[in-house]
């Protein structure tokens, strides 16, 4: 690959914060409530599910100018779940529930979904790795 953009972030665990190297982000990290933290700051979780929605729907943006279909009105929604995994560890599932206009309901929407799911580079890196439903609301 031959990188466009680097982003460069640091963080010190679950509960300490999360620095982006140019300081867009600054941000303090926590345990959610259900994993037994006190929920303050954000987490892992937050900030995967707010970067994969950002890419997906972006990158419903780039198919939808390639086939000229309008997806102005559009909006993209992940939820990233963590859990116990088989192995005594923890693993991620995303559902990714995508708000589509009425002109797209049904097989041109789902068509779109797949293509779009092909496309973006966090579907690329979650293929294979984690569970990922594509949902059209």
């Amino acid at each position: 690959m031959d990188a466009l953009y680097t982003a460069v972030a640091t963080a010190n665990g679950r509960e300490g914060r999360a620095v982006s190297s140019d300081g867009q982000i600054d941000l303090p990290l926590g345990f959610p409530q259900a994993l037994g933290g006190n929920g303050k700051g954000t987490n892992p979780e937050q900030l995967f599910a707010a970067g994969y929605a950002a890419c997906f729907a972006s990158a419903m943006g780039a198919i939808g100018r390639q086939e000229k279909i309008d997806v102005k009105d559009a909006s993209v929604t992940a939820e990233v779940s963590i859990g116990k995994d088989g192995d005594g560890g923890f693993g991620l599932a995303v559902v990714m529930r995508v708000e589509l206009p009425d002109h797209l309901q049904g097989e041109p929407g789902r068509e779109l979904l797949e293509k779009t799911h092909a496309y973006c580079p966090y579907s690329k890196a979650t293929r294979g790795n984690i569970p990922v439903e594509l949902v059209i609301e």
